[in-house]
């Protein structure tokens, strides 16, 4: 089962939602009434709901009457909010996506915050998902990557330290046994035809994989 969490970041930066199946919505913010205008009844509101008109709330509200705005000096962002609350339908996937385009402190916080999820939550697999691109947090292992056609380029960054022991298999451009400092972008814009593999042995690697316009 997957979870998507729409934050309310701009429209044109949103993914195409028919690409999901058996999905449980989850509104942060002005997400919620982005995803009453499409025509999707969210199964949880969360946020403090200060950047939603008067009219916006009202109609939120009566879907949740229960609903208790979060406070708005509090120490969680909307986005952690959100992604508390999709655990407790044990997902196996989570999709965060509305959080990259707009203010980048609301970006980074939801990055940070989704990887710190991937950790605690290590069977269930957690994504940053916009239009043209799809984020995703590698531990150390092996892991096997299928291509997506949506997505021609594959990039990988070290998250907060190094990568130890870094190789790519089965991609255009083959690695073995590689150090990524952090900083680096040296593994930028690699390919894969059909499947590969990505492993390492210390560290956390960010994948990003992305399509031109």
């Amino acid at each position: 089962m997957n979870v998507v969490i729409l934050a309310g970041g701009p429209a044109e930066e949103l993914p195409d939602f028919s690409v999901w199946s058996d999905v449980i919505y989850i509104g942060v913010d002005a997400g919620t009434s982005a995803l009453l205008e499409r025509g999707i009844q969210p199964a949880a509101a969360v946020g403090d709901f200060d950047s939603v008109s008067k009219e916006q709330f009202e109609e939120i509200k009566g879907i949740f009457p229960d609903l208790q705005p979060a406070d708005s000096e509090k120490d969680e962002t909307d986005a952690e909010l959100a992604l508390a609350a999709a655990m407790g339908y044990q997902p196996d996937t989570v999709i965060v996506t509305g959080v990259t385009g707009g203010r980048l402190d609301h970006y980074m916080s939801a990055l940070h915050a989704t990887f710190d999820y991937q950790m605690r939550y290590p069977n269930t697999s957690f994504f940053l998902v916009n239009r043209q691109n799809r984020i995703r947090f590698l531990k150390a292992g092996g892991h096997a990557v299928q291509r997506d056609s949506r997505y021609r380029y594959i990039s990988f960054y070290p998250f907060a330290e190094e990568i130890r022991g870094f190789s790519l298999t089965g991609f255009k451009y083959e690695v073995a046994d590689e150090t990524i400092p952090f900083g680096s972008t040296r593994f930028i814009s690699n390919e894969l035809e059909h499947a590969g593999v990505v492993s390492f042995i210390e560290g956390n690697c960010i994948m990003i994989e992305s399509a031109d316009e």
